[in-house]
């Protein structure tokens, strides 16, 4: 990161070369003579703000000088914090990223900027600045990680959450790494952090995993609300109210049940959280979570008794479900899963809700954040059990076109179960395969085995 130039001597070439006398160009850059002639004569240092003027000045890009100046003032010198800070928060803003990870793999030596690094780092957060954020939580806990403490186990949950997003391998690396560290967060901090990592396992469908996470946030909740019967709390360190993770906890473990196929047991958890709403002189914070649990417990007892065969409730469960649109994917899965399961006759509903189908897959190539990954992980299981519906009602052409779109999105989420029931679905209906449905389908999978080359789980066979 050694410059082969410096600022000054690049300020000192441009002013010569412009023809332009120091005051002249003190004047059109807004630095005071005096300051300009020092910084040139190296008396003075660069502060962020004159550099920034310098810079416009000089007609050049925002952050031109940024690599320089970062090795000037913090590779080459003892870096100072109040000009560190600065510099971080300006890289932040124009997205160079370059230059703070080299500035941070400097100053890491010297401890005693690890709080100021960490607080910035919040700041960034809360800025929606979250790759130079998660940078500094990196560099906060590689100079932590021998130390037992809460603020390394708060970068790590930075980080676990910061990572999550359309790869359902990182998502569960991620979530493995992090996990060791949620016991050493402040208790109420636990609650969030649970509920984050059983959404995680949730999307990824590991069932025995929600159900124990379930479990051990309710645990949690029990225990914060009786220690705060006995000692009054100033200020809420969770997100939500008390009640909202107590519930949650069942809500969880309602939606492992269903996972596993153990729909009484939904249900009775269902129950469970929505007997927990009835809480008297509600706050409007907490009426809010009320209206949504409530809500949740009338589309969930419906699923429950469809997933069970009930075909009876499948029109006021879409009743319920189409007025709110976030919930018509969730309903559209479990509906095509009964379906297949119990042999339902399901036509009628997906010809309500083909334009809603259709516009979907035509969004898919321009999502990639985590909550989105969670509907990805949904509609790529809707797309897989819709193929297996129109196969076995010998819709060949309809099952091949979303058996590959199937593909194409599992590929690209690493979802390999869903890889590996599509191959079979395929190979299983082979002699209907047209020539250019199997050319398009040996393209994709060329792609799939692009990505696994190093992997023994999938045979050449296939194709």
């Amino acid at each position: 990161m050694e410059p082969t130039t410096t600022i000054r001597s690049n300020i000192e070439d441009y002013i010569r070369k412009q023809g332009y006398t120091l005051q002249y160009f003190a004047d059109i850059s807004g630095v005071n003579a005096g300051t300009l002639s020092a910084i040139i004569k190296g008396t003075r240092p660069i502060a962020m703000a004159q550099l920034d003027l310098i810079t416009q000045g000089m007609k050049l890009e925002e952050g031109h000088f940024y690599e320089i100046y970062g090795a000037e003032c913090f590779v080459e010198s003892a870096p100072h914090w109040r000009r560190l800070e600065p510099f971080l928060q300006r890289c932040a803003e124009l997205d160079k990223l370059d230059c703070i990870q080299r500035v941070i793999q400097q100053v890491t030596d010297d401890r005693s900027y690890v709080s100021e690094l960490f607080e910035l780092a919040e700041y960034m957060l809360e800025r929606g600045q979250k790759k130079a954020a998660r940078m500094l939580y990196e560099c906060v806990a590689e100079c932590e990680k021998y130390q037992h403490s809460e603020r390394l186990a708060l970068c790590h949950y930075r980080i676990f959450t910061l990572s999550l997003g359309q790869d359902q391998h990182e998502n569960l690396r991620a979530a493995v790494h992090f996990e060791p560290y949620i016991n050493r967060l402040d208790e109420e901090r636990q609650l969030d952090a649970i509920k984050d990592l059983a959404n995680t396992y949730s999307s990824l469908r590991y069932w025995d995993k929600v159900f124990e996470l379930g479990e051990e946030l309710e645990q949690k909740t029990v225990f914060l609300q009786s220690y705060k019967k006995r000692k009054e709390e100033t200020q809420r360190i969770s997100s939500y109210p008390m009640f909202v993770y107590s519930a949650y906890s069942n809500l969880i473990r309602a939606a492992a049940c269903d996972g596993r196929e153990e729909y009484s047991d939904a249900l009775r958890y269902t129950e469970a959280y929505s007997r927990l709403t009835k809480i008297e002189q509600p706050s409007e914070e907490e009426l809010i979570f009320i209206n949504k649990f409530n809500g949740w417990a009338e589309v969930n007892r419906y699923l429950y008794r469809l997933m069970m065969g009930d075909s009876e409730v499948i029109q006021p469960y879409i009743a319920v479900v189409e007025q709110d649109e976030a919930e018509i994917l969730p309903a559209l899965v479990k509906i095509m899963e009964a379906a297949n399961t119990h042999n339902l006759d399901v036509d009628p509903i997906l010809d309500k809700f083909d334009p809603y189908i259709s516009m979907y897959g035509e969004t898919l190539e321009v999502r990639g954040s985590y909550t989105e990954q969670i509907t990805d992980e949904r509609y790529v299981q809707f797309l897989k059990d819709l193929t297996v519906y129109q196969l076995q009602r010998e819709r060949y052409t309809e099952g091949f076109k979303h058996l590959l779109d199937c593909l194409k999105l599992a590929n690209r989420m690493k979802s390999e179960s869903i890889l590996l029931q599509c191959v079979g679905l395929f190979e299983r209906h082979r002699g209907r395969v047209t020539v250019e449905l199997e050319s398009k389908y040996k393209t994709i999978i060329g792609e799939v085995y692009s990505n696994y080359e190093k992997k023994s789980s999938f045979n050449h066979s296939f194709v």
